[in-house]
Formats: C-alpha cells, sequence, structure tokens
C-alpha cells in the first residue's frame, strides 16, 4: 500500500477531494475569482494552464510523489481552490502540505482554516507523521502569516531555492508542525473554526 492514497477528506465548510481531470473547468472558473495567477510570489495556474496542472499533479500522483485535492466549500458545492500533499518521507514519515490556492472570495472565511485543520488530523492521525512542513516564498507576507497563526515553527530559509515563472529567484520560508505540537495546533484550530461558526 503506497503511502500516499487517494481519500476525501469532509469538514462542516469543506470537502477536500482527489483531484480530477473535469475538476479543470470549475478551478479554471476559481482561479479567476482574484486573478490569482498574477500574484508575483506565487505560482498559481492560469486559467488556460489548468488542464495541463491537473494533468501534471496526476501524473506525479502515480509515481507516489504528490497527493492532490480540489477544494469544495459545502455551502453551495463550489470548487474554490486546490491543496496537495508533496515531498512525502514515508521512512520518517514526514510530509509537506503545499502548492495551494484558494479564491479571492474563500479567503478569510474558515475554508483555508479547516482545509489545514482536515490535512493535518490525517497526517498525524491516520499517515503517523512526526512532522508536517509548510514552504512559501519569502515575500509572500500573507501565506507566512497565515502558517504562523497555524501554530508552525519556522525551520529557516532556503536562499534562491526556486526560480519563478517570471525569472526571478525565490527564497523558501519553511516552517514545521511536530507531532508533540500537533494537540495545540489542533485545538487552536477548533478554536479558531468555533468562534467563525459559533
Amino acid at each position: 500500500m503506497a503511502f500516499l492514497e487517494p481519500v476525501t477528506l469532509a469538514g462542516d465548510h469543506v470537502v477536500l477531494e482527489p483531484l480530477q481531470p473535469g475538476h479543470a473547468e470549475e478551478l479554471a472558473d476559481a482561479v479567476r475569482d482574484g486573478r490569482l495567477w498574477e500574484l508575483r510570489y506565487a505560482a498559481v495556474p492560469t486559467p488556460e494552464g489548468m488542464a495541463a496542472q491537473i494533468e501534471s499533479r496526476l501524473t506525479r500522483q502515480a509515481l507516489g510523489e504528490v497527493l492532490p485535492f480540489t477544494v469544495r466549500r459545502v455551502a453551495d458545492g463550489r470548487a474554490v481552490g486546490m491543496t496537495t500533499f508533496l515531498n512525502a518521507e514515508p521512512d520518517v514519515p514526514r510530509v509537506e502540505i503545499g502548492s495551494t490556492w484558494t479564491a479571492r472570495s474563500a479567503q478569510g472565511t474558515g475554508i483555508n482554516a479547516e482545509s489545514k485543520l482536515l490535512l493535518l488530523t490525517h497526517a498525524f492521525e491516520t499517515l503517523g507523521c512526526l512532522a508536517v512542513e509548510f514552504r512559501t516564498h519569502s515575500h509572500n507576507r500573507q501565506s507566512r502569516e497565515a502558517i504562523e497563526r497555524l501554530g508552525a515553527k519556522q525551520d529557516g530559509v532556503l536562499r534562491q531555492h526556486r526560480r519563478m515563472p517570471d525569472g526571478s529567484l525565490r527564497d523558501t520560508v519553511v516552517f514545521s508542525v511536530l507531532d508533540s505540537e500537533w494537540p495545540a495546533v489542533r485545538a487552536g484550530l477548533r478554536h479558531r473554526l468555533a468562534r467563525r461558526t459559533g
């Protein structure tokens, strides 16, 4: 049995379902919400490139490298983003949560918090991970602050780590949550979600 097996993760506000080629059109609509591909510090697919991006992620999934999800809002059933388990190291075990983007209208609504709760719960409580990693562009302050709000700790910075689509070099900030920190992170996420819905 592979370390990363397709699975559907369901919460009160969001369902993370295995990414499928048939999701391309609605994900293209979602990425238009905020014109997310224009963000200089994020590698978000264009509407026209969505089908190719899905094909690329599914090819990597078949090789056991990643497990990509479509993020679907429960309230209206609309796809509002993508997220992925990647850089899996089953021998540790550990995994990264990344390649995430969320439609502008779904940002700040609890969708991301519940998505992270579902992914972290699966990583720690089903996969038995000892650590879960997050990476982001050093210039992406919104993403860095969101990761810190989760309770993740900064591990360091990989300087000149990746070439961006515009040719610039990205410094990557690396964060992680350890299994010993997971209970506090889980409680914090549940509290944030309860405040939003209470």
